[in-house]
């Protein structure tokens, strides 16, 4: 079997991350509990640099897998394979979450295939098994296990909603972006930027949220003012920064890329 390598996976430094309510307790309650835990919310939000942040705290490894079309059962469970002329099993990361006692954290979770939610049910309710159809077995949750997965309702379609099946294992946790003020904090400390700069950015990015539903399907995240931030302390022009690290970033459609650049001109 494949072992977990914890040195691997441990967050060893403590990730920078700013509350915005009382989702830390909450984690640390259902970690306490064993109940699983979703994150909604928008992309480049914050969720996943508060899971490695909750990993930090709780001291336990962390398995991310950023789910995708072809994201199959197999792939999380493990898989059969020839090594040296010998055909040996290879564990996937839910697998080896579980054996191990770490956090696996599946990001986007309805992006992957039907059949993984199958998978992941057991794992999600009073059974904490996985099963593992392929060596015949059961495998039962290691008691320090956790089960996170993410999703953004805003974005998914009908066809890609979580089901009710699905979400109501879970505890859930909803995410959006910070307050201005907040927001304008985390865009300092993660890229050294002037603080007035850094407000102009967050005043910027909601403008773009307000054009939601009106030509965008996602404004601005923090992620990407942190990115303008940047290449703004590299030296590059606040106008080409905005243009390159969020314009660009969130649409290709030349009306609407037109309509941002003005946006961005009005600030800087």
């Amino acid at each position: 079997m494949q072992a977990l390598a914890p040195e691997e996976h441990f967050i060893e430094s403590e990730p920078y991350y700013e509350a915005t309510g009382d989702e830390i307790a909450i984690f640390e309650a259902a970690y306490q509990n064993k109940l699983p835990i979703l994150l909604k919310g928008p992309t480049g939000c914050g969720k996943t640099r508060f899971m490695e942040y909750m990993a930090w705290r709780l001291k336990r490894p962390l398995i991310t897998v950023s789910c995708h079309d072809d994201l199959t059962a197999s792939d999380l469970v493990g898989r059969f394979l020839v090594k040296g002329g010998e055909t040996v099993w290879v564990d996937g990361p839910l697998a080896r979450s579980v054996r191990a006692g770490a956090i696996c954290y599946l990001d986007e979770i309805v992006e992957a295939r039907k059949d993984t939610m199958v998978v992941i049910h057991p794992l999600a309710d009073d059974r904490r098994v996985l099963p593992m159809e392929k060596l015949g077995i059961l495998l039962e949750a290691n008691a320090d296990f956790c089960l996170a997965i993410s999703y953004n309702p805003g974005y998914q379609s009908v066809l890609k909603d979580l089901k009710q099946s699905t979400r109501q294992r879970f505890v859930a946790l909803e995410f959006d972006y910070p307050s201005m003020e907040l927001e304008r904090k985390i865009v300092v400390h993660e890229s050294a930027v002037d603080a007035d700069l850094a407000e102009n950015l967050v005043k910027f990015a909601h403008m773009t949220r307000n054009l939601k539903g009106s030509g965008l399907e996602e404004g601005a995240s923090t992620r990407l003012l942190v990115h303008a931030a940047k290449l703004i302390v590299s030296g590059v022009a606040p106008i080409a920064a905005c243009r390159s690290a969020i314009a660009q970033a969130i649409t290709d459609d030349a009306e609407m890329l037109a309509a941002i650049q003005e946006l961005s001109s009005s600030l800087f």
